[in-house]
Order: C-alpha cells, then structure tokens, then sequence
C-alpha cells in the first residue's frame, strides 16, 4: 500500500441478528446505513495510527473494492475510518473503542 492507504477485509457477519428484545432479524430484512468492523492487512508508509492485524470500524459503501488472490479486500485512506478496537488499555480489559 501507498501513503495514507489502508487495506481492509471485512468481518464475516453472521446471517441473522437479535434485536436486545430478542427478536430475530433476518439477513434480508433492510437496514438503515450502518458502519462494519474489519480487519487490516495492509498499511501504506504514512499510516500513523493503525497497524496491521489492527480491527477498525469504517462504512464500506464508500470504499472501493479489489480482490487479490480471491479474496475481497477494501481500500480506503486512513482519515475514512471511524475507530481502531484495543483488546488491552492502561485502565483494564475488554474491547475498547
């Protein structure tokens, strides 16, 4: 990757969702837009804040889309993404935006 370029594969969701009420929400039932998580695989040489191995969260409908090898990735420029999880911080565990 290039400059501020971030190569990003999605997270494989799974089919359907539940609602906090518990009620199931099939994989077709349309949704208003929403941002996903996925994983970085490659970074470009002026990339400051993420690193690869690092999970973002990002809107792929404004991404563009390669496939290498048969895989899709996305790549976007670094100032696309919204936020980079930590697993470990200074103040505890858990997953940490």
């Amino acid at each position: 990757m290039l400059y501020d370029r971030v190569m990003v594969r999605i997270s494989p969701e799974d089919g359907e969702r539940r609602s906090s009420g518990g009620i199931v929400i099939p994989a077709t039932a349309q949704m208003a837009k929403r941002l996903a998580w996925g994983d970085v695989f490659g970074v470009g040489t002026s990339v400051r804040h993420v690193k690869v191995g690092d999970r973002v969260m990002f809107n792929p409908e404004d991404q563009l889309e390669v496939e290498v090898h048969g895989t899709t990735y996305l790549v976007m420029r670094e100032r696309d993404l919204h936020a980079v999880a930590t697993e470990l911080t200074e103040h505890g565990t858990g997953l940490y935006l």
